[in-house]
Formats: C-alpha cells, structure tokens, sequence
C-alpha cells in the first residue's frame, strides 16, 4: 500500500494554514500525482461517494479541481458513461459498497476508463485490499493505490468537521445506545485522526476525564465520550507514526477533546457577532445570502445567491466583530467611498449609509470600474440593516440582556418570572432559549418544580418542554463548575451570594453590549496554553517527550524569532475588531493576505474537539486566542450548530428514564 508521504507539517518552512493544506494535498498529493506521460488525454474523471465529495467541497472550489485537469465529477452510486479514452481518479471511503462499484467499473473487457487511480479518504482494511488484488485484470488497470487519510470536512481555515449530525442524539440519549455510540465515537475517532495524518503533526492527547463521585458510583457511557474518542484516536495516531513516512516520533501539538456537556449555555445564548446573528437571525441555508442586486440595464432588482465566506475580504474582516461595531464601520466605509468618488457624490444621498437600491444602481452605472466594490459594500450594508431590523423587532437587546444576567448570576427566578409576565410579544423559540439556559445555570430546579412552573407561565407545547428537560443529559462537568461559579466570600456581604454561570474575566474590558458572554473553552484552552490545566480533569493519554513544551517560545526558537513579552491578563484589540481600511473605504488593503501570513511566527498548534456539535462563538473564541496567545488554535467538533439546529437536537433526546448514575449529586 503506497502512502502520501509529502511534509506539511508546521515545522515546515513555509507555515500554511489548516485549510491551505486540506486543500494543497487534495490537488497536489491526489489530483496532481495522477498525470502521467502515457495518458492519452490530459482530461480526467473524478469520482467520489458522498462523504468525500462533501470533503473536496468544503476544501477547494471548481476552478481549482477543473485546473488539475478534471472534466467531470462523478457519484460512484450513480450510472455513468463508459469514457474508455479518459482516466478516472477514484476519491472514495474505503468501504465495501465502495470497492465493488469500483471493481464493476473496471473489470472485463471493457472497462468504463482507461486506467484508475485509486485514493482512499481513511486507513483501508487489508482484506479489502486483497479483493482488490484477486482481480488481475482490475490491478493491471490501477495507476495508483493509496490512502490519503483525509476524511474530515473544513469549515473554516481554522475548524473542521467529522460530520457526526447525529452525535448528539447517539451518545447523549439513552444507555441502550451505547451500540450505535460505539459505531459513532470510532468514526469520529478515525477521522479526527486524519488531521493529523494530513498535518504530519503527533499530538499531546489530553481529554476531559470521567466524573466519579465515588467509588461505589457506575460510570455511564456518556461519561466515558472524551476518554474513549481520545483512546481510539491515540489507536490511529500509533499506527500512522509506525507506518506513516515522516509522521513525528515526538509531540509536536496539543490536541484538547472535550464535549457538550462542558458549556450547555453557548449553544443557545444570543451570540452578537455578525457571522453568529447572520446564521442566527437570518435563516441562511449553509452561508448561503439571497440577495437583492440593481439591474444594470435599469430595470427591477435581481436576486443573487451569494456565499459568505473568506473569499470576500469584507466578510474575513467584520464576521467576528460586534453586530453594533460592524454596522459603524460599514457606514464609515461607505461613507469613505462616497467622499471620495465625485460620481458617487452625484447619485449618492447625503447619508451614505442609508443608499436606496436605486442610488445603488446609478453609482454602478457610473463607476464600473467599482462595480465589485459597490456591490460588496452593498451586500454587507443591506444584511446588517436586516440583523438590526429584527433585533429591533424582535427586541433582542432586552431578551440578550436577561439571558447574560442569568448567566453571570445579575437576575434570577423573580427576574425570569417577571420578564416571562411583561414580555409578551417573545418569541416561542426565545422563551425556550431563555428556560434552556435557566435549566443549564440552575440544574437544581428540576427537582423542586420550579422549571415545569416556569414552563406553564410561558406556555411552551410538549416538544419544546422536552428540550429544556433533557439539558439534564448534558451535565455541566466538575472543572466547569469549579473555574466558573463564584468563589466563596469571606466577606459578611449583606446581599445573597450569587448563583452564577459564568464570571467575569479579569482584565476583559467589554467594550459593547452584551458581548459579555464567553464561552468555557476560552478558559480551557488559556490554561492548556500555560500549562494551567489540571491533569486530574483532563489527563493525558501519552506523556509528552522530554523536549515538548507546547509553548510558542519553543518554536520561536526554531525559527530564531524571539517572541515580545506579552501578559495574558491584558487586553490586547484582535486583528478582527481592528478596521484596515483603504482608500476606497472597501476592504481591507491586504486582510487576504495577512490571514495566513500572520502564521508563519506562530508556536505549536492547539487542536479542541468538541463532541456533539461546535458553536460559532467558539469558532470565534479559537480566532481570538490565535491572536492573543501566538499558537494557531484549531477548532474541530462532530458538527457545527446554530441555535436551532441544536435545539431542535435537543428535542430529540430521550429523557424519559434517568438512572440514578445520571443524577449528579
């Protein structure tokens, strides 16, 4: 079996971000290599199943796979063309179903391709390898036979999914799950794993441990989800520093594994940047816009489909800023671009920012050479004014203040009562958030009725109801509780101590409102970084060669940069809430090209897993800390969730019996 064998470590010279290699492997290692002087045509088939179709997707577009010479895409499940003068590039799981489709492909006399190169997205079974060399015809016709070990799905340059949708459901629900669990934790495990093959990098495996009361108390299943993800990837990590040509012998990473239960409230709290509202609020399907556009030649608007993504410098520079801090700086932007263009001061209005689709139209029409520009601004100008329309309707700022006056313990069960009682015109599913992160901060009131009370005043239907009882499924775990509850007071303060679920952070200036809430991993992986994380909470599953530090000071010296001092209690501006704005008041003069230049001074990668779906607020967080802590931090989780879809999880979680072991006491 012949192995990728290139080196994109990040101790490389050239430091490319996590996405940047997903995709250089794709198209070098795999479309690349299949050129070959014989061939007859230089045009190839590429086929795939569904997985790794969704894989080559969400890492490249089509130019880049139609550059490497591909004609057309093919779905190995769907009937085909015979094109017996082409090539085929087979990108497949290495699944039985799989390997048959592709032996009927080939075999005989008349094979649907001319020859087939044959790349596998995970570690292949030898069994199924040996199928494959029993048909003397097939391997005759096989220019390359490989595994690529790459079955994760980007989502970003700094996350990825394993597409786990319904892990949530399979490992939180009931015990007698544990079957299917197993089947979805070793999918999970294995293409975790891959990142690494793919990154040539040996991780430090640490994993949130498994709470025990006491010794007498069983461990249930879901207890054991991190301790078993990290065993089964520490299985596959053995194997490929056994067989992997240049995978490291010593750690040259951190890999966190954690899960759900450790923050049940930032799946579900109001996050106030504009990528998390755009998701939120808007309705987008995937991040895909619907947008209206002026018609050049004068007549109604078009609607277009736009993606929002890190191709478009105006959405990679404001995703993660503040709803109210992005809306200001696209007016400034406007307004820049307005006062320097004397066509636009013509057919433009006074207010830059409040443009009808008309003035849009016009100032196309009379600066073609800004046609792109024009468009952007307006794109991003007409989705803010949407997200403030509905927060504005929806009265969201009151809603979001009540939600993090919860969670910081400011308000409590009066306060919910008496905004349940006056807010009338709440939203269904915002009155469910709201008693979703009441049960997460207060898990105590299940038992003295108090939530099903809660439930009666607000008039939530049976489904709903169902949610907000099975966040007892997912505990908060016992570092959680202990970093974020208020400390005892020895003072004889006259007020009750509060209940809380978060703390504010030393030295955190919040500088808009309501971007008060943080999630937990924030904390998590600050400590990880300064080596402040308890190893009786999250223990490792190797201990780390002598030579690893898991600082950026240790791969400064590497590189013979030495790293300015730098306070982890100060608040430093992260380059996405700093504006870089050009002449044009556009974009950014050079945020594509800083995004992954900033890398190469980096120290050694910080991978988290979260198991049962990652949020966009921790998507954030890991861009934040990348900036605040010089490590590039990589988020990867089972799936990533918007509110909605993790509520409408949540309703689908059976809580119908807890045993005893589940109630944390």
């Amino acid at each position: 079996m012949s192995m990728s064998d290139s080196d994109t470590s990040s101790q490389g010279s050239e430091y490319k971000n996590f996405r940047q290699i997903t995709r250089d492997r794709l198209l070098n290692e795999m479309l690349r290599s299949t050129k070959t002087g014989d061939s007859k045509s230089s045009w190839k088939v590429l086929i795939m199943d569904k997985a790794t179709l969704k894989i080559i997707s969400n890492a490249c577009k089509m130019s880049d796979i139609t550059d490497e010479g591909v004609s057309l895409v093919e779905d190995i499940y769907k009937r085909r063309q015979p094109l017996p003068t082409m090539d085929a590039v087979y990108f497949i799981q290495p699944t039985k179903e799989n390997v048959v489709m592709f032996l009927s492909d080939m075999t005989g006399k008349s094979p649907l391709y001319r020859k087939a190169f044959v790349f596998f997205s995970s570690p292949v079974a030898r069994e199924l390898v040996n199928h494959i060399k029993r048909d003397r015809g097939v391997m005759s016709r096989i220019g390359a036979l490989r595994e690529m070990n790459l079955e994760y799905f980007p989502i970003d340059n700094q996350g990825f999914i394993t597409d786990n949708e319904k892990a949530l459901e399979e490992l939180f629900g009931e015990e007698e799950s544990s079957r299917k669990g197993d089947v979805c934790l070793n999918l999970m495990a294995t293409r975790i794993a891959t990142v690494f093959a793919s990154l040539r990098e040996f991780p430090l495996v640490r994993y949130r441990a498994a709470k025990s009361l006491d010794p007498t108390t069983m461990t249930t299943f879901r207890d054991l989800i991190p301790t078993k993800i990290a065993a089964g990837v520490w299985n596959c990590l053995m194997k490929y520093k056994a067989n992997l040509p240049n995978f490291p012998q010593s750690e040259t990473c951190e890999l966190l594994i954690l899960d759900r239960s450790i923050d049940q409230i930032a799946p579900i709290i109001h996050e106030w940047t504009y990528d998390a509202m755009c998701h939120d609020l808007l309705n987008l399907e995937g991040n895909k816009y619907v947008h209206e556009v002026p018609n050049r030649t004068g007549g109604l608007p078009e609607k277009k489909e736009v993606l929002l993504e890190d191709h478009d410098p105006i959405w990679l520079e404001l995703r993660h800023a503040h709803i109210a801090d992005a809306s200001e700086r696209l007016h400034e932007k406007m307004t820049n671009f307005v006062s320097k263009n004397k066509a636009a001061q013509i057919h433009g209005s006074r207010d830059a920012g409040n443009l009808s689709t008309r003035e849009l139209q016009m100032m196309v029409q009379a600066l073609p050479q800004y046609s792109e520009q024009i468009e952007k601004l307006s794109l991003h100008v007409d989705i803010a004014g949407k997200i403030n329309k509905i927060i504005r309707e929806m009265g969201l700022k009151e809603l979001g203040q009540m939600e993090q006056d919860l969670v910081f313990g400011d308000a409590g069960t009066k306060d919910l009562i008496n905004f349940l009682r006056t807010k009338e015109d709440v939203t269904r599913e915002n009155k469910l958030r709201l008693l979703m992160i009441y049960a997460a901060v207060h898990p105590e009131k299940f038992e003295d009725g108090k939530i099903a009370k809660l439930m009666e005043l607000a008039r939530l239907p049976q489904e709903d109801t169902n949610a907000v009882y099975n966040m007892r499924l997912l505990e908060v775990s016992s570092e959680a509780k202990k970093s974020s509850i208020i400390p005892f007071s020895l003072k004889f303060d006259v007020q009750k101590k509060k209940h809380a679920a978060r703390k504010d952070r030393p030295g955190e200036e919040v500088t808009w409102q309501l971007s008060r809430f943080y999630p937990i991993i924030e904390e998590l992986v600050e400590k990880l970084s300064k080596a402040e994380l308890s190893k009786d909470d999250y223990p490792c599953m190797n201990d780390p060669s002598p030579t690893f530090h898991g600082t950026s000071q240790s791969a400064s010296v590497r590189t013979g940069q030495i790293p300015p001092p730098h306070s982890m209690r100060s608040r430093r501006p992260a380059t996405w809430a700093r504006p870089r704005n050009s002449d044009d008041g556009y974009s950014s003069d050079s945020i594509l090209r800083h995004a992954s230049s900033d890398f190469k001074q980096m120290g050694q990668r910080i991978f988290v897993f979260i198991v049962g779906g990652a949020t966009r607020s921790e998507l954030r967080v890991c861009h934040k800390l990348t900036t605040k802590l010089k490590r590039e931090i990589v988020l990867g989780s089972s799936s990533l969730d918007d509110p909605s879809h993790f509520i409408t999880k949540m309703k689908l979680l059976n809580a119908n019996e807890l045993s005893l072991d589940d109630i944390q006491i």
